[in-house]
């Protein structure tokens, strides 16, 4: 199911966009405008460690935090977001499904989660990790048809959960436009989405919807012709969205 907004608990309707309008955002941001993608993830991980500890209460301390992540831009914002929580004191440990290919900024936050003293688990080490909240930042926004390989072998992990689970931008396997699942997916239990939520978000696998502000100036939106609401992220940095502009829930 797809929608053309969603409504923030303040009452302001947020316009829903598509996985080209938003690569579209992403584009004029790091090309025209900024900011650059190094404070774009950095703001998302910082948003969703935050979510992370508000979610657990407080025994977040001790609750162990399993983080998987894919090799792109989600699997970066994900790392990054174990950096703060390692950084805090969390029991953390993080998952990538192949640091080999891990390039650019996303390798860039691996290098940094490094130097705390958060832990590093391969995929064959699934079967001995206790979490009590798993995050999941194996895929983004660029689905490309149904998971497979490493990134499958995660999804399917966190799918046989029973805690929370929290998504990054969109359940891994949800194709953001569209809301279909072409393989295996995420079932989360809240999803924080990124700048604007997208159209395909409007399905039982989001859970309950967040969305994340990581710092892009409304000249982006105006470059790209999307109108945005005032005071979208007032007095914080993070919003709930309810379903559809009539505030329907999820």
């Amino acid at each position: 199911m797809t929608v053309d907004a969603f409504s923030a608990l303040t009452g302001l309707v947020v316009p829903a966009i598509t996985t080209e309008q938003m690569r579209e955002v992403d584009r004029v941001a790091v090309e025209e405008v900024g900011p650059n993608l190094h404070q774009m993830m950095e703001n998302a991980g910082r948003n969703l460690a935050s979510l992370c500890v508000e979610l657990l209460g407080e025994r977040w301390p001790a609750a162990p935090i399993v983080v998987l992540a894919g090799t792109g831009g989600n699997g970066g914002g994900g790392i990054c977001a174990a950096r703060h929580l390692a950084n805090h004191g969390a029991n953390v440990t993080v998952v990538v499904s192949d640091p080999s290919r891990l390039t650019g900024v996303p390798a860039d936050q691996l290098a940094l989660y490094r130097a705390t003293d958060g832990r590093l688990a391969g995929i064959r080490d699934l079967g001995t990790l206790d979490a009590e909240l798993v995050v999941d930042a194996v895929l983004g926004y660029s689905l490309g048809g149904a998971p497979h390989g490493a990134a499958a072998e995660l999804i399917t992990w966190a799918s046989g959960r029973t805690g929370p689970v929290v998504s990054l931008d969109v359940p891994s396997g949800v194709d953001s436009t569209t809301g279909a699942t072409p393989g295996v997916a995420v079932r989360a239990t809240h999803t924080m989405t990124l700048a604007l939520p997208k159209t395909g978000l409007d399905v039982d696998a989001v859970g309950e919807l967040w969305l994340a502000d990581i710092g892009i100036p409304r000249e982006v939106y105006r470059r790209v012709g999307i109108d945005l609401p005032d005071a979208l992220f007032t007095p914080g940095y993070r919003v709930r969205l309810t379903r559809g502009p009539d505030g329907g829930d999820h």
